[in-house]
């Protein structure tokens, strides 16, 4: 009955698909600025915009307001053109896009902003608008946590079928839920959640991206229930500790780095809502989903399954335009659909003869009483027997070597760290994720000051 489900899901991934499946003109698209916008709104303002774009065949779009993301994102596709989706604003990042990409045109929140407040919003007879099934809608790219960022193309087909995934799993459009989302609109889990959920599935999503515990707690109060929360382990946390009294939840979706079983039970506590988590990548998009508290086990999406071949295990996809991914995780198969996660091939370390998994250690060391925020950094040099993990933590309240004390209980002598670098934050970017330059760079800085 799946493959049928889903054989049926991918014949009508062909021709021409709307740009929104959910064709109620009087349903909510977003709430911005303390307002509703109603799905005609944004189809006009959607029609404001293109007509402003410029002819170069990319769109590097960097806005940062949700909703003026999701205008330039639609409008970019009515004009037959392609989103550019940086992992981040580093300037060395947008610079090597811009060289790769020479035919683009920069978008930001003012100059759509602008592109608006030029032409007056002119009510339409509401028609939903098409954008062809092979279009590359958006060319997003890896986050550059392991390595330098890398550029993946994603066809209008296959994010809608993503987003058609992610509500059979979740229930998005049946529980008519109202999205708020942490995580920025480039990032590929944010692109699924709080963009082609809400053109796909006829749900709302707040435009705000909000970062401190009483922003999202604000957000959250501004949108009737049922409402859910997309974000990271990191906000995850801050929202647990916030002792703030929080609105009534449906669900929580957490994703970009593994959730530890205390963080979940104490978040589910505080937040008062199941915590589930999505497993993915660049590669593929969405493509697991579990509960933490439920055990280790991922189940994968519909039409998905992890399958063993000479190269390797390997993710199987419904995607005619991409069947076949190689993750860059190591997965333990227990099934066709079924796994569970040893680590990235990247965060392999061997040290004196033994390996072990970096987000495993991580999760480790995060777990000590008084971290509130820590990461182990690999040697440059592998295979040197005398090289030791380096630790760079935010723990105010206690010494290094109570640290270095509950670790030993933890970990194998090997791995522990030296030195421990205790620091006021680490580099997070806008995912909560640790790009490798930016550690590297922090500890040269450490280094230098003790000589």
């Amino acid at each position: 009955m799946r493959q049928i489900q889903i054989d049926g899901l991918a014949r009508t991934m062909t021709g021409h698909l709307p740009l929104l499946e959910y064709a109620d003109a009087d349903a909510p698209l977003a709430w911005w600025r303390g307002a509703l916008v109603i799905r005609q709104a944004f189809v006009a303002d959607v029609k404001r915009v293109a007509r402003a774009l410029q002819p170069p065949y990319f769109v590097v779009n960097l806005c940062e307001d949700r909703y003026l993301f999701l205008v330039t994102f639609a409008a970019a596709l009515i004009r037959g053109k392609t989103n550019l989706l940086p992992p981040s604003r580093v300037r060395q990042d947008l610079h090597d896009i811009a060289a790769a990409y020479p035919n683009h045109q920069t978008l930001r929140d003012a100059d759509i902003e602008a592109a608006l407040s030029a032409q007056a919003r002119v009510t339409e007879s509401f028609a939903t608008l098409k954008i062809a099934h092979d279009h590359v809608a958006a060319i997003a790219f890896t986050s550059g946590s392991t390595g330098r960022a890398r550029a993946h193309e994603k066809r209008w087909s296959e994010l809608v079928m993503g987003a058609r995934l992610a509500d059979q799993r979740f229930g998005f459009r049946s529980r008519g839920v109202a999205v708020v989302a942490t995580v920025p609109a480039q990032h590929m889990y944010g692109l699924e959640t709080s963009v082609m959920v809400p053109l796909t599935c006829g749900v709302g999503v707040v435009a705000s991206k909000p970062f401190y515990a009483e922003d999202i707690r604000a957000a959250l109060i501004s949108v009737p229930a049922p409402r859910v929360l997309i974000t990271t382990p990191i906000h995850l946390r801050v929202c647990a500790q916030s002792g703030l009294k929080w609105p009534p939840l449906e669900f929580i979706i957490s994703a970009t780095a593994p959730l530890s079983e205390p963080l979940a039970r104490e978040a589910e506590r505080v937040l008062g809502a199941p915590v589930k988590e999505i497993y993915g990548c660049t590669e593929a998009g969405s493509i697991a989903s579990r509960r933490r508290l439920d055990g280790d086990t991922w189940q994968t999406y519909d039409g998905m399954s992890i399958v063993e071949t000479p190269r390797g295990v390997r993710l199987r996809t419904p995607y005619p335009h991409n069947p076949e991914v190689e993750l860059t995780d190591v997965l333990t198969r227990l099934d066709a659909t079924r796994f569970e996660l040893g680590g990235r091939h990247a965060d392999l370390v061997r040290i004196a003869g033994k390996g072990a998994s970096l987000a495993d250690l991580n999760l480790k060391l995060n777990e000590v009483e008084g971290v509130q925020d820590a990461v182990l950094v690999a040697p440059e040099c592998e295979g040197d027997r005398s090289a030791r993990l380096i630790a760079l933590v935010v723990a105010p309240e206690i010494p290094a070597r109570a640290i270095l004390e509950s670790l030993r209980a933890r970990i194998d002598p090997a791995f522990m760290p030296r030195p421990v670098y205790k620091v006021e934050r680490l580099p997070r970017d806008t995912l909560g994720k640790l790009p490798r330059a930016e550690l590297l760079a922090l500890i040269q800085q450490l280094r230098s000051r003790e000589r």
